[in-house]
């Protein structure tokens, strides 16, 4: 069965991304267009903030930016091209905390962890399923749509962070995406070179668990140490802060599909007992079994509103059974609904 080894995210008041986090983009653009500066007002992002590595920027500009650009160059892998360039000083210091770990597994549980020093809104984590080590990446809101750019960015950059930290050959099992396959996939194939799904829970690489737990080097711990309280000190100044009913909706988004979300399972993930974990949700006004409903919904109709996409792969990306399973749960949604 597959556990839940690491959990990081970061859900701020409004999420937001380091406005330097755009500075490859815009240099990509200013390459391939004259129209960079009227694409950057029409979303309200000013060049100065891009070299201020303290300047944050809301994270539906920075994902309406990205979608924007990718039609601009008309290139629909556009995102993917820019992270397959990704460099470890290009994420901060939290780059520079992967580029510094003794192993894959290492640095991806640290990219987890600190990947609230970039972005906020988001959620990540690492699972264990058998001999495979699955890296779960999601963005929060599901307002934030389409964001195909930042999803296929993400993940790419986060490939090239292992190939360049790691192992210039090393290869995914499997790429995982939450939208929906583009008419042409050979591009994007030859970029991960790995098998591609879509229409799935949230974004995702997996790779042989062994090959990810091979150490490379030993750690710096007095650097290492010192670059993770600075990021430490980046978050609490950005004053990202996350209550017990928003982890356990990060651990649902990243465990749907890959793992039995019990109240259990999910109160083992943080170190509560499950009567505890109860108590506490209640008092926050929920409970898991509400959670993990909003939560299906929201993938579901999510996935249900994407063109060509079916009631199958909708029931698949929510972790229902089949399309009938699906039915029944939107009629008690709907039933839900019209009492209240």
């Amino acid at each position: 069965m597959a556990s839940a080894t690491s959990l990081g995210s970061a859900m701020p008041p409004i999420a937001s991304i380091r406005a330097s986090v755009l500075l490859p983009i815009v240099q990509r653009l200013d390459a391939m267009t004259g129209k960079t500066d009227l694409l950057m007002a029409s979303h309200g992002i000013m060049r100065s903030q891009l070299q201020d590595p303290y300047a944050l920027v809301p994270m539906s500009r920075y994902v309406a930016f990205f979608e924007e650009a990718a039609l601009l160059v008309r290139d629909p892998c556009f995102g993917a091209r820019l992270g397959f360039a990704f460099r470890p000083a290009d994420a901060g210091p939290t780059g520079m905390v992967f580029a510094l770990s003794a192993s894959i597994r290492n640095g991806l549980e640290k990219l987890s962890k600190y990947v609230n020093g970039i972005q906020g809104g988001t959620n990540t984590g690492l699972i264990e399923d058998g001999d495979r080590l699955i890296w779960t990446y999601d963005l929060a809101d599901p307002a934030l749509w389409p964001r195909r750019q930042e999803s296929e960015f993400t993940m790419a950059a986060s490939c090239q962070l292992v190939r360049s930290c790691f192992s210039p050959g090393w290869r995914p099992l499997e790429v995982h995406f939450e939208h929906c396959a583009p008419r042409d996939v050979r591009a994007l194939q030859s970029l991960f070179r790995a098998p591609l799904l879509f229409d799935q829970p949230c974004n995702r690489l997996v790779t042989e668990r062994n090959q990810a737990e091979k150490c490379h080097r030993l750690e710096d711990t007095a650097l290492l140490s010192v670059l993770e309280r600075h990021i430490g000190d980046l978050v609490q100044a950005d004053g990202h802060s996350k209550s017990l009913t928003g982890k356990v909706k990060a651990l649902i988004a990243i465990s749907l599909g890959h793992k039995t979300i019990t109240l259990a399972s999910v109160a083992a993930d943080l170190n509560l007992s499950a009567r505890t974990l109860q108590r506490k949700l209640s008092e926050e006004g929920t409970s898991l079994r509400d959670l993990l409903q909003e939560h299906r919904q929201v993938i579901a109709e999510l996935h249900l509103s994407q063109q060509g996409s079916s009631h199958k792969r909708a029931a698949q990306s929510a972790g229902y059974a089949d399309s009938t399973a699906l039915w029944r749960a939107r009629r008690r949604w709907q039933e839900k609904e019209n009492r209240s």
